[in-house]
């Protein structure tokens, strides 16, 4: 369908494909933690290491990649709204070619960094810091195009004979904000309180319990 060869779509796949890697990465490290602990795999200590470093990398670039596509809908959507007589030129198909293969290269090339150097603080410190800029980014651009929304349905209303208040609309857009934005906070907001417990309390009992459950509580919750 040709209605569909537009980038939105394919930023949506992309951040599709990110997501299901997340879940299928976290998946495969945890049976193949679950083997080597009851010694139905057995491998050298230096093959373990490496393959740990590639799925942890693997699952790092996923996370990194499914947020910054998140961010580039928020923009793709803002410019939507915002610029909606010049976004075919300003969104074409080949800067979206470029903005999702940039996405990914930077995720992956990152994320080998971030895992390379995993035990510094400041490591988790960037992480937990990409998700409160992201998370920050999406409240502005949706409250403003909110706001937007809700002003043109406010001129529209009072241009009316007798005007009317269309508090529905105003509120089935709260209602759509309000669920994209939890929605996102419930999905990936766990993965950085445990980066954030690490930082914090890598020793307490409690962090030490929610380390134990976290890979199958990431998966059913992602």
């Amino acid at each position: 369908n040709r209605n569909l060869h537009s980038p939105t779509y394919y930023f949506i796949c992309c951040l599709a494909v990110s997501d299901m890697l997340v879940s299928i990465s976290n998946l495969a490290e945890m049976l193949f933690m679950l083997l080597l602990e009851h010694g139905l795999l057995v491998m050298r200590p230096s093959i373990v290491r490496h393959m740990d470093s590639v799925i942890d990398t693997l699952i790092c670039s996923s996370v990194v990649s499914s947020l910054s596509f998140l961010g580039v809908i928020a923009v793709d959507r803002y410019i939507t709204i915002f610029y909606a007589l010049r976004y075919h030129s300003i969104m074409t198909l080949q800067r979206a070619v470029v903005t999702m293969a940039s996405v990914w290269l930077a995720s992956t090339v990152s994320s080998a960094v971030l895992i390379a150097y995993y035990r510094s603080n400041t490591v988790l410190l960037c992480l937990i810091g990409f998700f409160l800029f992201m998370l920050v980014l999406m409240l502005v651009l949706y409250i403003h195009m909110f706001a937007l929304a809700r002003h043109h349905l406010h001129s529209i209303s009072s241009q009316q004979k007798p005007p009317t208040a269309h508090r529905g609309g105003s509120l089935k857009g709260a209602v759509t904000l309000t669920i994209l934005l939890g929605v996102f906070f419930i999905c990936w907001g766990p993965f950085f309180f445990h980066l954030i417990l690490i930082v914090t309390c890598p020793t307490n009992p409690f962090c030490t319990c929610f380390f134990s459950y976290f890979n199958l509580f990431l998966i059913l919750i992602i």
